[in-house]
């Protein structure tokens, strides 16, 4: 009996870090962004069609990975989103076919995401930041509002659209 005790405690031990593994990312601020999982078709604020986004969680549910075709299918694009823990904070890495990126970092506050960008440049070198917010609507719908400003005070829709999941 004395013999098997160390070897259960051995056991039990590897059990429990098993399970520490297998929900690193079981947080509920690791679970912030779930609200965006699924595939979905997006429209303009207009109601015309924008494109088809689909938003998967992958590396042990703690990443969330978007795949994004716009309606004619000429521009496609990837995020990575995930929460750092380090910073407190959520980011999101985006690349698309066109050659373009953009950081964003960020938080949940109540039913929305925000997520905000550094100052950037653009191509005429004017200073400006980016922010993204999605919300989540009470009808299972997501409106994803993207914004930039050079003064953060006066703000420009760059992008504004409504997420509602295939069936």
């Amino acid at each position: 009996m004395k013999k098997l005790l160390p070897i259960c405690i051995v056991l039990l031990s590897m059990t429990m870090t098993a399970q520490d593994k297998e929900c690193a990312c079981c947080t509920e601020n690791h679970q912030a962004f779930d609200f965006w999982v699924g595939t979905w078709n997006v429209t303009n604020a207009d109601g015309t069609p924008a494109g088809k986004n689909i938003i998967t969680k992958i590396e042990d549910n703690c990443v969330l990975r978007e795949n994004w075709t716009s309606a004619k299918g000429n521009y496609t694009g990837t995020s990575y989103n995930f929460y750092n823990a380090q910073k407190k904070q959520w980011e999101q890495v985006w690349i698309d076919n066109q050659g373009g990126n953009l950081h964003l970092k960020g938080n949940r506050v109540g039913n929305q995401m925000i997520l905000m960008s550094d100052e950037v440049l653009s191509s005429k070198g004017q200073k400006y930041v980016n922010r993204v917010t999605w919300t989540h609507n009470e009808n299972g719908s997501v409106r994803q509002h993207w914004e930039t400003s050079a003064d953060q005070k006066t703000w420009k829709t760059v992008f504004d659209g409504l997420y509602v999941k295939e069936k």
